[in-house]
């Protein structure tokens, strides 16, 4: 019966959705990691903060200062108006921009950050010292990876737009097949730092999420959770990191990928 309960898909959401909250705790828990997550934030926080002054300042040069402005009250609610779009727009190429642009930057470091957490969590032992030659060779791969995976979500997204060509019903199915394509792209590029290291194939990466749906549609979940919330997003990296390495830890077996969840 415990095992019933731990194992039912609401309990394996759950437990997939707090991973990356549970990253926070992970750095208390093994403060020597921070180190690693000083660059990636760094490079992260100039990609937020360019992002939103550009974007509000285009969107200030190309529409807000050429609204007409009077004394009316439809006036001002114009320009307001005007300005919670710009907001909005600017939120959503904030997103894919750390999406996008912040992991394939800062993707090197993610996969140093994902080792030395995966070696403390598993008691390795002493960390392996840090080489720049061994970093910049690693990386080169790390990148190559990166950009395929990125690659890979943005085709799939622009496939998906096709959808809306069809009235109604592929609007509604454009809507819920996005969320799940964004979420399993989610999955696959933070537990992916890990995929690499063990030299999986995409095939055994697609057995090993099929195998725990549940668990990694959570975690992917709580992921997106935290990109959604602004200021949040500058945390988003590091922690998703960190709890795709935990779940990974957690719920798996050396020797296989491990079994399926009921």
């Amino acid at each position: 019966m415990p095992d019933l309960i731990q194992n039912n898909p609401v309990t394996s959401f759950s437990r997939g959705f707090y991973y990356p909250f549970r990253g926070l705790r992970l750095l208390s828990r093994y403060p020597s990691l921070l180190k690693y997550i000083i660059i990636p934030f760094l490079i992260n926080l100039i990609i937020f903060s360019s992002a939103v002054y550009f974007g509000l300042d285009f969107f200030n040069k190309t529409v807000v200062q050429y609204i007409p402005q009077g004394e009316a009250w439809y006036w001002a609610i114009l320009y307001y108006a005007a300005w919670i779009l710009a907001v909005l727009v600017t939120a959503v190429l904030v997103f894919f921009m750390f999406t996008v642009v912040g992991n394939l930057i800062s993707s090197p470091f993610n996969d140093l950050l994902s080792e030395r957490a995966e070696e403390s969590l598993l008691g390795k032992g002493t960390e392996t010292a840090f080489s720049f030659k061994s970093f910049l060779r690693d990386a080169r791969s790390t990148l190559v990876s990166e950009l395929k995976k990125m690659s890979f979500f943005l085709i799939g997204m622009v496939l998906l737009l096709m959808l809306n060509l069809i009235p109604v019903l592929g609007q509604l199915v454009y809507s819920v097949a996005a969320i799940l394509f964004t979420l399993f792209f989610l999955v696959v590029e933070y537990l992916g730092f890990v995929f690499s290291r063990k030299n999986y194939s995409f095939r055994e990466q697609r057995r090993y999420i099929w195998n725990r749906k549940f668990l990694t549609l959570g975690f992917g979940t709580g992921v997106l959770c935290i990109l959604a919330v602004p200021f949040l997003q500058f945390f988003c990296l590091p922690l998703a990191v960190l709890g795709a390495t935990l779940l990974w830890c957690e719920n798996s077996q050396s020797s296989s990928l491990g079994e399926p969840e009921p």
